[in-house]
């Protein structure tokens, strides 16, 4: 389920990231190792999240992801293995929240990107998630949050 869809303004946030360039299907594997190591680089310095976990798609996703898996942070990371200093932007959006499993997120783009068209906007080429509410949060993935942004040109 889509909330109805928002146009916002958002403000930059400064992030920890860790920019990754998979395979689709490497997803499930490679995620949750890539928020444990940024989770644990920014404890060691001392940082506390900003707001939650991310995944910044830097392209429109196709058979190969390349994207940042991130979390916005107050203070400043120093660079440490690939978790390095990074940026979600101060850009116009199309914001919706979905609501559901992870497994449901490929058919909530489908149908947010619908609205957008329906709508008359133009996506940019990026967009991020926003991890809201998810597993450790609630066992029940009917309870999980993911907010999608989608920037406009």
């Amino acid at each position: 389920m889509l909330d109805t869809p928002q146009i916002t303004q958002t403000s930059a946030q400064s992030a920890a990231i860790i920019r990754l360039t998979i395979p689709r299907e490497e997803m499930p594997h490679v995620m949750g190792p890539a928020i444990g190591e940024l989770m644990a680089t920014i404890a060691a310095q001392g940082i506390a999240p900003a707001g939650p976990l991310f995944s910044h798609h830097l392209t429109m996703p196709s058979d190969t992801f390349d994207f940042e898996v991130g979390v916005p942070i107050a203070a400043p990371v120093n660079p440490v293995g690939r978790v390095q200093p990074g940026q979600l932007p101060a850009v116009k959006v199309a914001r919706t929240v979905y609501h559901g499993g992870y497994e449901g997120l490929g058919s909530a783009w489908g149908e947010f990107m619908g609205w957008i068209a329906e709508n008359g906007h133009t996506p940019a080429p990026n967009l991020w998630e926003c991890y809201v509410a998810g597993p450790e949060s609630s066992p029940d993935p009917a309870n999980w949050r993911t907010e999608l942004n989608r920037p406009l040109a």
